[in-house]
């Protein structure tokens, strides 16, 4: 079953923050996240028609969102200083709403963590995802995502510890 216009437009008003953090959370550049996120609802407009009722559309959603990361990550491009010719389609809002909550320090911090690790605390975190959906994701079991998120909160504060320490003495 499809979903029609309305609601996809919907979607697109519920989840777009979220989505939006998650992007520039995972590439750390706002242009970049901002083109991914637009990628991530041409594919899911393109694929409407295999949305399945009952599924969580957030889920849904990162999920098309993960992939168009991973394909930029294979393909090692990130936006020059020039930043292309691409021409938005539906309105991101391009100030990161964790700001105030996330810094430059913070995004540092985690991208020094493993992949692994990063993308597991990133979709439960900041995408919101149940711990559930982000092992079904992931497709590793629930436990590992526990894990990994356990782990890279640990990692995070052992590096504020450490950021703390320098900045103290």
């Amino acid at each position: 079953m499809a979903l029609s216009q309305a609601a996809f437009n919907r979607l697109v008003a519920d989840h777009g923050s979220a989505l939006y953090r998650m992007a520039y959370r995972m590439v750390g550049d706002r242009h970049e996240a901002e083109d991914i996120v637009q990628e991530t609802y041409r594919s899911a407009w393109t694929s409407r028609h295999g949305y399945q009722p009952g599924r969580s559309q957030r889920a849904w959603l990162v999920a098309i969102l993960r992939r168009r990361v991973v394909d930029r990550w294979r393909r090692h491009t990130l936006p020059g200083p020039t930043g292309g010719n691409f021409t938005v389609e539906v309105g991101v809002n391009a100030v990161d709403p964790l700001a105030n909550e996330y810094t430059d320090e913070m995004q540092h911090a985690l991208n020094r963590l493993p992949l692994e690790l990063r993308e597991s605390l990133l979709l439960v975190v900041v995408a919101e995802l149940t711990h559930q959906e982000a092992a079904d994701l992931l497709k590793v079991p629930l436990g590992t995502v526990l894990s990994r998120v356990s782990r890279a909160r640990e990692r995070l504060r052992e590096y504020w510890l450490i950021v703390a320490k320098s900045t103290a003495g």
